[in-house]
């Protein structure tokens, strides 16, 4: 979880954390990439809008890197205009959704990113 608003974060890694799914928290795409490149992840979700370094920064930087190019990432953000699902999807996002995020669905992109099941 890459997102700047502690509220979100502490949401979704609690939807996280009760499907059964590990998760960390980074507050900008800078401190997520240095996470990042220090262990491996199933998946990447990112907000775009976050100081020091945004979500298609953020994406931008791991999909040149051969080591973290193949995650997935899901995009999210309250952002819902063609041009910046456009331009998500141009950085590097697998998947877009819009804020804020129905826990259902957020569950189920996950699965589908990761191929892997809740338990």
């Amino acid at each position: 979880m890459v997102d700047d608003t502690l509220t979100v974060r502490l949401y979704c890694s609690q939807l996280l954390k009760r499907a059964g799914y590990e998760a960390f928290e980074a507050i900008n795409g800078l401190e997520g990439l240095e996470v990042a490149l220090g262990q491996a992840f199933d998946l990447f979700v990112v907000d775009i809008n976050m100081q020091k370094m945004d979500g298609y920064a953020f994406l931008a930087e791991v999909r040149r890197r051969s080591d973290l190019r193949h995650t997935p990432a899901v995009m999210m953000s309250t952002e819902q205009g063609s041009e910046d699902i456009a331009r998500a999807y141009a950085s590097g996002a697998n998947f877009y959704l819009t804020k804020p995020i129905d826990p259902t669905r957020f569950i189920e992109t996950v699965q589908l990113m990761t191929g892997v099941a809740p338990r």
